[in-house]
């Protein structure tokens, strides 16, 4: 295991590589975007995909794998691959795919870096919108510029980004879940769903939104955001699960004071098996 100090400059390395990584696909998702295309579902109608997910992370697999022998690679589309190295990576090629599929510009890349069980660098980027985030253990940062979290501290003025409730949530809690997200609705002064876990973490990160929450995520949809969250100054809390990979999260900027946030959390952690 690298020392701390080669580990931070590790960790930009790395983050390097993961923004190279996500920049190396993005010229091809911008000519396919609203292009037309067929689309795929995997577990069911809420899961789809297309051929420019599965192309995207064989190249982004590809370059990450050349940079960094030995690596392994946690896909979203083509699953694990063991290497010999420190490093895995946790690759999401088009994080909204149902967004990108139907021409709604909320999507992006996200790739994130894991050593010994610790995320140290990571990369978000919005292809749309030109914005590449990206983390490593000496900050976060936009477009190279430092990225500082910052928001209003009243609910009753914030905007929350959420995928909460999900058809899965529906249907283990059914109206308890709808009466869950009516609340939010109404401690919020603004709630959306807008259909990228990543990338709404990493706008919580810039403080363009004041919180998120997700249920049900991978690992590869929360990997990077989580850390461009937290070296932004933000708070990220995931739960239902152990070490850095949690099911469920919720993040916000430093400043909200989080009453409503809080309460969902608590009944969702008190619902978990």
């Amino acid at each position: 295991m690298p020392s701390d100090a080669d580990l931070a400059v590790y960790s930009q390395e790395l983050s390097a590589t993961a923004a190279e990584a996500a920049r190396l696909v993005a010229a091809d998702l911008r000519a396919a975007f609203r292009s037309g295309m067929n689309v795929e579902f995997k577990r069911d109608q809420h899961d789809p995909v297309t051929v420019h997910d599965r192309r995207a992370e064989e190249a982004i697999s590809a370059l990450l794998t050349t940079r960094v022998p030995g690596s392994s690679v946690v896909g979203e589309e083509d699953g694990a691959h063991e290497g010999s190295g420190d490093v895995t990576w946790y690759i999401d090629p088009i994080d909204g795919t149902a967004n990108f599929a139907r021409g709604l510009a909320f999507f992006c890349t996200s790739i994130g870096a894991v050593v010994d069980g610790r995320i140290v660098a990571g990369a978000v980027l919005d292809p749309m919108a030109d914005h590449l985030f990206t983390a490593d253990l000496s900050g976060a940062f936009l477009n190279g510029d430092r990225l500082r979290s910052a928001g209003v501290p009243d609910e009753a003025e914030a905007m929350l980004l959420t995928s909460y409730p999900s058809a899965r949530d529906l249907a283990t809690d059914g109206p308890v879940a709808l009466e869950r997200y009516g609340a939010l609705v109404t401690e919020y002064g603004t709630v959306r769903r807008p259909g990228s876990a990543a990338l709404s973490l990493s706008h919580v990160a810039a403080g363009w939104a004041d919180a998120s929450v997700g249920t049900a995520v991978s690992p590869w949809d929360i990997c990077a955001g989580r850390l461009i969250v937290e070296q932004s100054g933000g708070s990220y809390h995931g739960f239902g699960g152990t070490g850095w990979n949690h099911p469920h999260f919720a993040a916000r900027t430093p400043d909200l004071e989080p009453t409503a946030l809080d309460q969902l959390v608590d009944a969702l952690t008190a619902s978990l098996p």
